[in-house]
């Protein structure tokens, strides 16, 4: 029993030290201790393949791209002003909800790429798809999101003629952001 008081009477001076430590300090203080970075987008995403020649053969059947560079053990697909990395090593399951959204100039287009290539898209009111090392892609139209490349790069990807929908310019309106 007397172990249990002394292990009691240590705790509750750990919590008042804990609570000590931890005492509300004034807003200005806690702001200028809080300063952070902004997330503001993404300069590139790395999938793992088992092979980079295979990889980019499969990628290539799906999409017109350029090759940023290239390694034994990785390639760079060119996307303007961001990159798809492919890296070689996947070692874990296919992923189920994880995956990323890769924007498109023509999403219907991908749609038929893939049937051409025998891929089933993954069912649920997205065009999803799993590559064949487990890799979950949601195709995305340029055209019905507010992500929006500067007219500078579409200019120098050739596809200055990109434009959004009403749906996406209203979402962006909304959000001070409106196109010119």
């Amino acid at each position: 029993m007397r172990d249990i008081g002394v292990h009691a009477l240590a705790l509750r001076n750990s919590l008042v030290a804990v609570a000590v430590c931890h005492r509300a300090e004034p807003p200005e203080r806690t702001m200028a201790r809080e300063r952070k970075a902004r997330a503001i987008g993404f300069n590139h995403v790395a999938l793992e393949v088992d092979d980079i020649e295979e990889a980019l053969a499969f990628y290539g059947r799906l999409f017109k791209f350029e090759l940023r560079g290239k390694s034994a053990n990785s390639a760079f697909i060119d996307l303007g002003d961001q990159f798809l990395a492919l890296q070689k090593g996947r070692t874990q399951p296919a992923d189920e909800g994880r995956h990323f959204g890769l924007v498109v100039d023509d999403k219907e287009a991908v749609r038929a790429a893939l049937a051409d290539a025998g891929i089933q898209p993954l069912p649920g009111p997205f065009l999803d798809f799993l590559d064949p090392w487990g890799n979950r892609i949601e195709i995305v139209g340029y055209d019905n999101i507010q992500f929006t490349k500067a007219e500078n790069i579409l200019r120098g990807m050739g596809l200055a003629h990109l434009s959004k929908n009403a749906k996406a310019i209203k979402e962006l309106t909304d959000k001070g952001m409106a196109p010119n």
